[in-house]
């Protein structure tokens, strides 16, 4: 079952939200703290409370197993710009013993879906490139890229 998370998933949230930390950590240690995690209990509260950063979870038995955080954006037109609804999905987690049962793949076709019945002309995403198997999965799922962020480190 996916549905809209409620302040009862905050605990479960942040045990999720600590392994997509630990994966871009391990990868970046650089940019990302290990055993830190991007929202505290209080601002997970609050994205809850907004519609227009909707967090969808997968449950099974009244457990959550996975998340999808989400973000509207809106572009308005301009004279260099179209005017775009655009869903933003700023995390996917599936919790590490349940990957490979497709619980992924639900939880995008259903911000896919909610995109759609909410007017947006495309759904969004970034992925780290210390995540290769999301980069991966998200490509499986219809994702093309959009753009490249480049960088070069300096010493």
């Amino acid at each position: 079952m996916i549905r809209r998370a409620e302040n009862k998933d905050i605990d479960r949230l942040n045990d999720l939200l600590y392994q997509v930390q630990r994966l871009h950590a391990e990868g970046r240690p650089d940019i990302f703290k290990l055993g830190a995690k991007k929202y505290t209990s209080e601002q997970l509260g609050a994205i809850l409370a907004d519609n227009n950063t909707p967090v969808f979870v997968y449950e099974e038995d009244g457990f959550v197993m996975g998340y999808a955080f989400c973000v509207y954006q809106v572009t308005q037109e301009s004279d260099s710009l179209c005017a775009r609804k655009v869903l933003y999905i700023d995390d996917l987690c599936v919790d590490e013993p349940y990957r490979g049962k497709h619980i992924g793949k639900r939880l995008y076709e259903y911000v896919l879906d909610t995109a759609r019945e909410n007017g947006c002309d495309s759904v969004t995403l970034n992925v780290w490139r210390v995540n290769p198997s999301g980069e991966k999965f998200y490509q499986r799922m219809g994702m093309q890229p959009l753009k490249t962020m480049m960088e070069q480190k300096l010493p």
